[in-house]
């Protein structure tokens, strides 16, 4: 039993003490609330009357509500260990977390109030996660990290786009932004999975870690962000031909493949934490790949950001959160039981609603059902083993 007092300095709710603590708990409930509601919705029942429209609700907190909330519990947990200085806790994060748990509920249950005040709601919350890193940060002169800065400041940008698009009733506009958005978290995916993925191989293999080709690493780097650049762009109502941005897409896919097939992880096959992450990985090359494919005709786009999505985003969070909050803990980083079920799921709901959904659109019934329950089930597993670490203090004693 760990009889060891709280750490000075830190809030004695331990809930409270880092942004991964409430964040990935929140964020892992809520979606599968919010799958629960589209679940129902495909099924002829309207369990909510949300702002925007059950449609534009879906595909905003999907993004917004889950996706987002995850990004900043990572990054304000992460600024602390780059620059060394305390991160957002206590009142102040507890409010961020009220801001973010307020806009939700709001865009949920909008009781009449005006577009504008429930926007400049949610629309407050990247910002100020923006400037709590940019402050630590700064203050160190660690430039190499302020990068993240700008990518949550145009996630705010892509919120905008999908508010403005309901209130001026321009369906290009939400499309436009919902697909920066998804975008921009991939972006993360490979900035962060570049830096972790290898790194974490290398330690449970003891193996020497992958020395970093700077050739192939401003080309990958450079052709993700070439991608965001050109939707961007799109987003802002300029035509970009379509062969263009394709192209973008597959050198994006090709350069992040080969960066991964130097990472070693046919040897992870039995840690199902590293092998989601690999995988994970992967799936952003195929997201790219499809979205390509998609822009030259062959299918809907749709299918290619789901793919994205589910099988990239949603997985390598999965992942990340079950590493992290076990690390940030204090407790012995290992798989637990159901983790590798749950991203086996993930990637076959990436599957159905991608790749099986454009050879076979005529199931589409089932793809849909399937690939909500497979996500239910996956973040279940997590909220299973992970509420109560979350909700706990380190078993260590020390803080975070």
């Amino acid at each position: 039993m760990n009889t060891a007092s709280p750490a000075p300095h830190q809030p004695r709710l331990p809930l409270a003490r880092l942004a991964f603590r409430p964040f990935f708990l929140l964020a892992s409930l809520f979606s599968v609330l919010a799958m629960v509601v589209w679940f129902a919705f495909w099924h002829g029942d309207i369990l909510l009357r949300p702002h925007g429209g059950l449609m534009w609700w879906h595909q905003h907190e999907m993004i917004f509500g889950f996706g987002v909330a995850v990004v900043v519990g990572f990054l304000l947990t992460a600024v602390q260990n780059w620059t060394g200085r305390p991160s957002l806790s206590g009142a102040p994060l507890l409010g961020l977390v009220a801001l973010w748990l307020a806009a939700r509920l709001l865009l949920a249950f909008p009781m009449g109030l005006p577009a504008w005040l429930l926007a400049s709601v949610d629309l407050a919350f990247l910002p100020l996660a923006a400037l709590v890193m940019a402050r630590l940060v700064v203050a160190v002169k660690l430039w190499r990290n302020l990068m993240f800065v700008p990518v949550l400041l145009l996630l705010a940008t892509a919120n905008l786009a999908m508010h403005l698009g309901v209130a001026q009733g321009k369906l290009a506009l939400i499309r436009e932004g919902a697909y920066l958005a998804v975008l921009l978290i991939a972006v993360l995916m490979v900035l962060l999975g570049g830096r972790v993925i290898p790194f974490f191989t290398s330690r449970k293999l003891g193996r020497p870690q992958p020395a970093p080709i700077p050739l192939l690493e401003k080309l990958t780097l450079g052709s993700v962000l070439a991608v965001v650049l050109l939707q961007l762009v799109v987003l802002l109502g300029v035509a970009v031909p379509g062969v263009l941005r394709a192209t973008v897409m597959l050198v994006a896919a090709a350069a992040s493949l080969i960066r991964l097939g130097r990472w070693e992880g046919h040897l992870t096959l039995r840690e199902p934490l590293l092998w989601g992450l690999h995988l994970s990985y992967a799936f952003v090359s195929v997201g790219l790949a499809m979205w390509a494919m998609a822009l030259l005709g062959a299918f809907r786009v749709e299918l290619a950001v789901h793919a994205l999505a589910i099988g990239g985003i949603g997985a390598m969070m999965l992942a990340m959160m079950a590493r992290v909050s076990l690390g940030h803990t204090g407790r012995a980083i290992r798989t637990l039981p159901g983790i590798g079920v749950g991203l086996a799921l993930l990637f076959g709901g990436a599957l159905l609603r991608s790749t099986v959904l454009a050879m076979f659109p005529q199931v589409t019934h089932w793809t849909y059902n399937l690939s909500i329950l497979f996500w239910c089930i996956a973040y279940l597993i997590f909220l299973f083993h992970y509420s109560v670490p979350l909700l706990s203090a380190r078993v260590d004693g020390k803080e975070g």
